[in-house]
């Protein structure tokens, strides 16, 4: 790598074709905050081909990206994850070949570092087997909610897979538990979703016409005396799409601190339950390489599935 104090240019290998500039950055810039990163690219400092460019721009071969000068201090290497931790990614491998890797994400565990998290996830992953060295992220859960995860080892099973999300055929299903009686003709919230940020800082995500347009199917699997367990399955993938259109439906999931409604009924041990009941249940999608389907499933923790029981 070039000196950091000088400004770098660096052509794109065929490795990195299709990639996002900003998942590129996180690898090139090992150590460097992710919110310093995006200010580069932000204020132009960052380009592609001279030109300006966004965190959500696709790299091409050949393309040529200007990383600007950084301060060595920032490139210190993320710790390497407990031998506790390794074993628990090792222990939650729902699937994995040549070009994939699906996991169980334990809930609590970001999947990736940033805003003072300095191991995430995939930073740990990387480090654990060498054949998950060059694992990429195929699509984001919340640190709190647990459940299937796709990574993939090799960019071009990646551009696939991300097409498929793009065009909506992959199908996910999640397990919530939420507040109170659900209503029976509730089957699907259409609401637009926009993103806020607080003057503290805190990201949150409100219904607001002016958003992108959001779409998520429920359907009741059980119903307890103060809530309900559905499985929502969402049709597009905002950023905390199913905990908002919960809490729009005046029923917020069961742990949800943020974003909160409907739970002044519940009963205070409910209420004060740690821990978000949401978990990421199954996903399907096709093999970019094969074409075959390609469907997991990973049942809730220990602590949620004990106050599933509880409850009933």
């Amino acid at each position: 790598m070039s000196d950091h104090t000088q400004v770098q240019f660096v052509r794109i290998e065929q490795a990195n074709d299709g990639q996002r500039l900003d998942n590129f950055l996180f690898r090139y810039l090992k150590g460097v905050p992710r919110s310093r990163i995006y200010r580069f690219i932000r204020r132009g400092e960052v380009r592609i081909n001279k030109k300006r460019c966004k965190p959500e721009s696709r790299l091409t071969k050949g393309d040529m990206v200007r990383i600007p000068p950084h301060e060595a201090a920032d490139m210190d290497q993320p710790p390497r994850p407990s031998s506790s931790l390794a074993a628990l990614i090792k222990q939650n491998v729902l699937y994995e070949d040549d070009d994939l890797l699906l996991l169980n994400k334990p809930a609590g565990l970001a999947v990736h570092g940033g805003s003072g998290i300095r191991l995430g996830l995939i930073e740990a992953v990387r480090q654990i087997d060498p054949a998950w060295q060059r694992a990429e992220l195929a699509h984001r859960l919340d640190r709190d909610t647990s459940g299937c995860l796709v990574l993939c080892k090799n960019m071009s099973y990646l551009k696939g897979l991300q097409q498929q999300l793009k065009n909506k055929t992959v199908e996910k299903d999640y397990l919530a538990l939420v507040y109170g009686r659900w209503q029976d003709g509730l089957t699907e919230i259409d609401a637009p979703l926009q993103k806020n940020t607080l003057s503290s800082g805190e990201r949150m995500v409100r219904v607001e016409m002016s958003g992108k347009p959001s779409r998520t199917r429920f359907e009741i699997n059980q119903r307890f005396r103060e809530a309900t367990l559905l499985q929502a399955s969402p049709e597009t993938g905002r950023t905390h799409q199913i905990r908002v259109h919960c809490q729009f439906a005046g029923h917020s999931i069961v742990g949800d601190s943020k974003y909160r409604a409907g739970d002044s009924a519940a009963s205070e041990g409910l209420r004060r339950y740690k821990g978000l009941c949401l978990h990421a249940r199954r996903i399907a999608f096709k093999n970019p390489a094969t074409g075959d389907q390609v469907e997991v499933s990973a049942t809730p923790d220990e602590r949620f599935n004990s106050l599933l029981k509880n409850l009933d």
